[in-house]
C-alpha cells in the first residue's frame, strides 16, 4: 500500500473512534472464533483415530470407544454452536460500525462540499460529486467494516490453523503452508493492476451519473429540440465505456479465484500422496491424515474469502483515494480566526445591520488565468445610494455580485463593506447584511414557509404578517394550503413569476443593509409587477441598492449608473449625464429604445 494511501486511511480512522467498544469486542472475539474453527477438524480426526484404535489425545485415553465418540461429538457440537454464535455477534457489530462510518463520512463530505467555493463546483459535474458521496462512501464502509475485520479474522484463523498443524505433524504442516506462498505473491501482483482498473471504473461511473443528471435536468430542452435520439446515443457511449471498464476488472477477479481453487486441489493431492505413504508405513495414523485433509480445506478458506473480498477491498481502496482527493480540496472561501480580525471587524461582526457603504478597490478577477473578467475595477457606493450596473453581455456585472457576496475571491484588490474588508467579516454576518435576488430563482422542495424562512428564525404569525405587508396575500390565497403548500423540486408547481415573487419576499423579510437585484421583476407579468413595485420601493428606502439592469425604466430610476465593458469601469453618472456624453451607455439606450438591444 502506498504511503499516500496509508495517510488517507489514518485520516479516516478517527471516524471509528466513537465505536471503540464495538470494535474492541469484535477483535477480542477473533481468537475464540478462530479456535472453534481450528478445533473441529481435530475432533473429527480424533473420532476416526478412536474407531481405528489409533493413539488419541491424552485426556481421551482410558475411556471406552463409545465414551470417546460421545465426548468428541458433544465437543464438536459445542464448537460449531460457539463459532456460529460468536460469528453472529461479530457480523452484527461489523455491519453496525460500517453503517455508522458511512453516515459520519457522508455528513462530513457533504458539509465540505458545501464549503468549497463555486470555482470547484464550476469544474466538477454534479453527477461525479454524487458518486463520491454515495457509492464511494458505501465501498469505503465495506472495507472498514466487513472487509478489514474479515481480513483480520482470516489472518487469525490462518495463524491458529497453521500453529495447530505444525504442532500435530510438522512435515505436512510445512508442506501445506508452502502452498500459500505462490497464491499470496500472485494476489499482491494482481492487486496493483486491479487498483488501476477499478479507479477507471469509478471515474466512468461518475461520468455516467453526470450524463444522467444533466439529461434529466434538461429534459424540457431535450424534448423541445428533439434530441432524444442523439442524447440516447451519447449516453449509450458513456454506458459502453463504463461496461468496458468493468470488464477490465473481471479478469483479475476471476483469475485469483481460479488460482486459489487450483492450488487448494494441488495441496489436497499432495497431502493425500505424502500422508497416504506415511499411513501405509505406520508413521502416521488415518485419523491424523483425516485431520490434515480437513485442515487443508480450512487453510484455503481464508484465501477464498479474501478472493471474494478482492473486488470489495480494491474498490474500497479506490474509494479511499477518491474520497481523500475530495477532502483534500482546499476551502477557498474561509473565515479568518477571531484573533486575526481587526478590532473594527470584531465589533461590526456582532451587529445585524450596517450603513451599507460598498467599495471596490482595484479589484481584478478571472475564472481562468487566460480569461480576465474584471481588471483593476474601482468604485464607491454611498450608504443608501441606488446604483445600476450596465454593460454588454460578458462585461462582468454578475461577477461583481458574486465577489461582493464572497462566492469567489478576487485575485487582486479588496472589497469593503462600511470600511471593513469583507474577508475580515464572518461569512454569516456578511451574507445576512446582503439581500440578493437573482434572475434565476431557486426554490427547495418543502413548503412555502420553509422557503421563505430558510435560516431566519421567524414564527408562523410573524411570517404571515410579513407576507401580508409584502403583498403576498393574493399569491398565498391561490395556493391550496397557503404557506403550508408543498413545493415540488425547484418550485415546479409555481409559475416563473410566482417563484420570483417568493424570492423577493424571502430577501425582504431578512431586512438586509444592501440589496442586490439581478432584474428582480424580469419574469413578473405587468399586474404582479405593479403590485410588487410598491413593496420594492419600500424595501429600497434607506438601503443601498445594486441593480443589474436590463430595462431603461429601471436604469433611469437609479441615483447613479456604472457602465462596464470587458471588466473595466468606462463611464458613470446619472441617466441624463450619460445620455448627453454620447458614450457606450447612450448607444445601448438608443438601441433599446428602438427595441434592438438590452442594457
Amino acid at each position: 500500500m502506498a504511503a499516500r494511501d496509508r495517510q488517507r486511511l489514518l485520516r479516516l480512522l478517527p471516524y471509528l473512534g466513537r465505536d471503540r467498544r464495538r470494535l474492541l469486542l469484535t477483535l477480542v472475539l477473533l481468537i475464540p472464533v478462530a479456535g472453534a474453527a481450528a478445533v473441529q477438524p481435530l475432533l473429527v480426526g480424533q473420532a476416526i483415530s478412536a474407531l481405528r484404535h489409533e493413539p488419541v489425545l491424552p485426556w481421551l485415553q482410558g475411556m471406552a470407544v463409545s465414551a470417546q465418540l460421545r465426548t468428541l461429538v458433544l465437543l464438536l457440537l459445542v464448537a460449531v454452536l460457539v463459532r456460529l454464535g460468536l460469528q453472529g455477534v461479530q457480523s452484527f457489530n461489523v455491519q453496525a460500525v460500517g453503517q455508522r462510518l458511512t453516515a459520519r463520512i457522508r455528513d462530513d463530505l457533504f458539509a465540505h462540499a458545501l464549503d468549497l467555493s463555486l470555482r470547484f463546483h464550476d469544474r466538477t459535474p454534479v453527477g461525479k460529486l454524487l458518486t463520491r458521496l454515495t457509492s464511494d462512501v458505501d465501498a469505503l464502509a465495506e472495507v472498514f467494516g466487513s472487509g478489514a475485520v474479515g481480513i483480520l479474522a482470516d489472518l487469525v484463523t490462518l495463524l491458529v490453523i497453521a500453529g495447530t498443524m505444525i504442532a500435530i505433524e510438522p512435515r505436512l504442516g510445512l508442506l501445506l503452508l508452502a502452498t500459500q506462498v505462490p497464491v499470496t505473491l500472485t494476489m499482491l501482483w494482481l492487486q496493483r493492476r486491479y487498483r488501476k482498473a477499478n479507479y477507471r471504473v469509478r471515474e466512468e461511473l461518475g461520468q455516467l451519473n453526470a450524463d444522467l443528471q444533466e439529461n434529466l435536468q434538461g429534459l424540457e430542452v431535450v424534448q423541445m429540440f428533439r434530441r432524444e435520439a442523439w442524447n440516447a446515443d451519447r449516453f449509450a457511449r458513456t454506458t459502453g465505456a463504463y461496461r468496458q471498464a468493468v470488464t477490465g476488472t473481471i479478469f483479475y477477479d476471476s483469475a485469483i479465484s481460479a488460482l486459489i481453487e487450483w492450488v487448494s486441489l494441488a495441496a489436497i493431492a499432495a497431502v493425500l500422496a505424502l500422508g497416504g505413504w506415511m499411513v501405509t508405513t505406520g508413521a502416521m495414523g488415518l485419523g491424523t491424515l483425516t485431520t490434515f485433509i480437513l485442515f487443508s480445506q480450512r487453510l484455503f478458506d481464508p484465501l477464498r474469502q479474501l478472493a471474494e473480498r478482492f473486488t470489495q477491498i480494491q474498490g474500497g481502496l479506490t474509494a479511499v483515494e477518491r474520497i481523500g482527493e475530495l477532502l483534500e480540496e482546499q476551502v477557498e472561501i474561509s473565515e479568518l480566526p477571531a484573533g486575526e480580525r481587526s478590532a473594527a471587524a470584531v465589533a461590526s461582526g456582532g451587529q445585524r445591520s450596517s450603513a451599507g457603504e460598498v467599495i471596490f478597490e482595484n479589484v481584478s478577477f478571472a475564472y481562468r488565468d487566460d480569461e480576465p473578467i474584471l481588471t483593476d475595477l474601482s468604485f464607491r457606493i454611498e450608504p443608501g445610494e441606488h446604483v445600476a450596473l450596465v454593460g454588454p453581455t460578458g462585461s462582468g456585472k454578475t461577477t461583481v455580485i458574486r465577489l461582493l457576496c464572497r462566492l469567489y475571491e478576487p485575485q487582486q484588490g479588496r472589497i469593503l463593506l462600511d470600511g471593513i474588508d469583507i474577508r475580515q467579516l464572518p461569512i454569516p454576518t456578511l451574507r445576512q447584511r446582503l439581500g440578493v435576488v437573482l434572475q434565476d430563482t431557486f426554490l427547495f422542495s418543502g413548503n412555502v414557509a420553509d422557503n421563505l424562512r430558510l435560516d431566519a428564525p421567524i414564527s408562523d404569525p410573524d411570517l404571515q404578517r410579513l407576507c401580508a405587508e409584502l403583498g403576498l396575500d393574493p399569491l398565498l390565497q391561490r395556493l391550496p394550503a397557503g404557506l403550508k403548500t408543498e413545493l415540488r423540486e425547484r418550485g415546479g408547481n409555481l409559475s416563473s413569476g410566482e417563484r420570483q415573487l417568493l424570492a423577493v419576499a424571502r430577501v425582504a423579510i431578512r431586512d438586509p443593509s444592501v440589496l442586490v437585484m439581478d432584474e428582480a421583476t424580469a419574469f413578473l407579468d405587468p399586474s404582479t409587477e405593479a403590485t410588487l413595485q410598491r413593496d420594492l420601493d419600500r424595501l429600497l428606502r434607506q438601503r443601498t441598492a445594486i441593480v443589474i439592469a436590463h430595462r431603461l425604466a429601471t436604469v433611469e430610476a437609479a441615483d447613479r449608473i456604472l457602465v462596464l465593458r470587458r471588466g473595466r469601469l468606462i463611464e458613470q453618472g446619472s441617466h441624463t449625464a450619460l445620455r448627453a456624453a454620447g458614450g457606450l451607455y447612450a448607444q445601448l439606450a438608443d438601441l433599446q429604445e428602438r427595441g434592438l438591444a438590452r442594457l
